[in-house]
């Protein structure tokens, strides 16, 4: 859960480099429950640094080899 906060704030763009986007509170709200219900668990660490939902998490995964 602790990379998945690292969202990609608006207020951040200019420590990180990268775009900030919104992401609406009931695509982070689902995006927990995967993780607590232990649906990502074989999911790369990485995936979950500077992204959005879950969606996107698996996006990353899958550009990391992950085949989920």
């Amino acid at each position: 859960m602790q990379r998945l906060f690292s969202q990609p704030f608006f207020v951040a763009e200019q420590f990180t480099g990268r775009s900030g986007k919104y992401v609406k509170i009931e695509e982070t709200v689902a995006s927990f429950k995967e993780i607590l219900d232990g649906k990502v668990d074989d999911v790369p660490e990485q995936a979950f640094l500077y992204v959005g939902g879950i969606d996107e998490v698996k996006e990353a995964a899958r550009g990391m080899g992950w085949n989920g």
